[in-house]
């Protein structure tokens, strides 16, 4: 009897254990969702928290989660810098997607933190007495309060107001018709910039034209990718052309140049040293400013890998060092860092500039990709502010094998040839951020082409044959013009290209022995004459490329020649006229001939192709906004 009341006991016992160990298995539910904000985008680095205890998760570079929510819990509580709070109910639910929305209320305190961690990184990289005197202002939780500019108290917003007549553009006078008799040679830098297309449709989005100026045609044609063939050989890029008649004048011919840049796998891309330079002056507190940067930061470091370093260094009304060199593996500190910015102060522009590229310097990855990248409006009003004392200062640094981006947003006082002039001077590109789908176009499908250079000081130079062409005009590019004696001259500076990066020219071309109004009347203001002799007798033209290795100094040559044949045009040729249709309608350029919305239209609509991307979808939406604004003022 005894040994069965044991028996009986341990049975118990063994029950016991067992629903206990069911009840732990069953002690957590696994929930996953997504998060996004008002306009339907994902929210990366976003909390995600049962209330209560200290199980957490952050959404990732979808915006996607996933938590196990322990037994009991009541409530998930969804935070992000710039957003309202939102708690959501736990009722056993295997799924929880939250929209949050924007409350510009709480960007309004900064509070710009300082982490142990990167600290450590920091002393690992400076030697014992610059870290006990310290050149840089290093934001920490010990240094806040000597850093000024930095931690910075809330900004009034009064100059929030969309004042578009502070904002700044470089005149630009229209290519004009060059006598291939006389002039038979075009040369220019290329332009991978894109910026001008999303500063239009920016425009175009809030209701009102681009000033002329704010259109160049060559951005616009360029923020499209065509189908041109890979490089075959060692070198970096391959060149196509293709020739047609051109839509706005019959009696002309159109032709187009691409030049496309080699495609790397992003697994075997050297190594990088970002330092992010980021405008955190009162200028930039409004949704489409420093939150979005905050927002785009966050999306390129999800793609960050282990080998890879990111700085984050920023300026108002003095410049600090907010996060130490961190590798990619790190996100949560990093992005922790980009969470604590916020905007307040004047903008010492300059100082910030030197500081960022003596991080980088100091940080320098031999044989890696080592850059800069600033974040602003372009509204500098300390120190060096005007655009001649800047472009020298990065002028000087340029030689350190340290390249420049320039990421433009916000509206009102956005300096667009400020950023244009700084970009250009730091062998680098110029973008413009309007929404965070943009970003995730410069950060996602063109990682490679943004961030890693694999040719520098690339020229173009075309040679036209006057046995077929009486006249020429390079439509765009007119701030990228060079002499022809700048070609073989490898002191003197020009565009970057990226790892996949095509570039697009177009030329328009009056056939020899045709009559037209636009032929030059007169040569005497070109110079000397400059004649070309054709490879063959049916020769259009020929191409001639320059380039340097990124870190070379002497250039190399690319030579081939261009067919005179025109065939039936391809969809690429049609969309890429349309696409200077509507730029030539927009600048309301005396070259448009009959160029008009209702042809451009018509045309990009048929000429899409597959659009895999949707980008040339949604040009069409935008001339079709950009009609009704036209007919709109017509009414007036």
């Amino acid at each position: 009897m005894k040994r069965t009341a044991t028996l009986m006991s341990l049975l118990t016992a063994i029950c016991i254990g067992l629903i206990s160990f069911s009840n732990i298995d069953n002690a957590y539910q696994f929930v996953i969702g997504t998060v996004i904000d008002d306009e339907g985008i994902p929210i990366i680095g976003a909390n995600v928290i049962v209330k209560g205890t200290t199980v957490g998760a952050i959404t990732d570079i979808d915006g996607t989660y996933s938590i196990e929510v322990p037994t009991g819990g009541q409530y998930l509580i969804f935070s992000f810098t710039g957003y309202s709070t939102e708690q959501i109910e736990y009722t056993g639910q295997k799924t929880i997607d939250v929209t949050m929305s924007t409350n510009s209320r709480l960007i309004d305190e900064v509070v710009v933190v300082g982490y142990k961690k990167p600290m450590r990184i920091f002393n690992k990289i400076f030697s014992k007495s610059e870290r006990k005197k310290p050149k840089y202002n290093v934001v920490s939780s010990a240094l806040q309060a000597t850093c000024a500019g930095v931690s910075i108290s809330g900004y009034s917003g009064s100059d929030q107001q969309d004042h578009r007549s502070q904002e700044s553009y470089d005149q630009i006078i229209d290519n004009r018709f060059a006598s291939a008799t006389h002039k038979a040679i075009s040369t220019f830098s290329i332009d991978v910039d894109r910026a001008a297309y999303s500063n239009v449709r920016r425009y175009i989005d809030d209701g009102g034209l681009p000033p002329p100026d704010a259109v160049r045609i060559e951005e616009l044609l360029n923020y499209f990718s065509y189908d041109y063939p890979q490089p075959e050989s060692d070198v970096p890029f391959a060149t196509y052309s293709e020739l047609s008649s051109c839509p706005w004048n019959d009696k002309h011919q159109l032709l187009r140049i691409g030049v496309q840049g080699k495609n790397v796998d992003m697994g075997k891309l050297p190594p990088s040293n970002l330092v992010f330079l980021i405008d955190v002056s009162g200028s930039m507190n409004s949704e489409n400013k420093l939150p979005l940067v905050q927002k785009t930061l966050k999306y390129l470091v999800a793609q960050m890998r282990q080998e890879d370093y990111i700085s984050l260094v920023v300026y108002a009304g003095a410049a600090g060092v907010v996060l130490p060199p961190t590798s990619g593996k790190q996100k949560n500190i990093i992005i922790n860092a980009i969470d604590g910015l916020s905007a307040g102060g004047s903008t010492a522009g300059a100082e910030g500039i030197e500081l960022a590229y003596e991080l980088a310097k100091k940080t320098y990855r031999v044989q890696g990709n080592n850059r800069v990248i600033l974040a602003t409006d372009g509204d500098f009003n300390i120190g060096i502010s005007s655009d001649e004392g800047l472009v020298k200062l990065i002028e000087k640094r340029r030689d350190d094998g340290i390249f420049l981006s320039v990421l433009g947003f916000g509206m009102g006082n956005y300096q667009d040839a400020k950023m244009q002039k700084l970009a250009d001077s730091g062998n680098g590109n110029h973008a413009y951020i309007d929404n965070m789908q943009e970003s995730m176009k410069l950060f996602g499908d063109e990682f490679g082409g943004t961030l890693f250079t694999i040719a520098k000081d690339v020229k173009i130079q075309i040679g036209f044959n006057d046995k077929k062409v009486a006249a020429y005009r390079l439509i765009g590019y007119e701030n990228r013009m060079l002499e022809t004696e700048d070609f073989s001259d490898d002191a003197k500076d020009a565009g970057e290209l990226g790892v996949g990066h095509s570039v697009t020219a177009l030329y328009e071309i009056i056939p020899h022995g045709m009559d037209s109004d636009m032929l030059p009347t007169t040569d005497k203001d070109d110079g000397k004459m400059e004649k070309y002799t054709p490879y063959t007798k049916g020769e259009l033209a020929s191409i001639k490329l320059r380039y340097k290795d990124p870190l070379g100094s002497v250039s190399r040559l690319i030579e081939s020649s261009i067919s005179d044949n025109i065939e039936s045009p391809t969809d690429d040729q049609r969309f890429a006229a349309a696409v200077v249709e509507y730029g030539l309608v927009l600048r309301d350029s005396e070259y448009k001939g009959s160029a008009n919305l209702n042809s451009a239209i018509s045309r990009a609509k048929n000429a899409k192709g597959i659009d895999a991307d949707g980008l040339r979808s949604d040009f069409v939406k935008m001339m079709r906004k950009t009609k009704k604004l036209y007919n709109g003022l017509a009414s007036k």
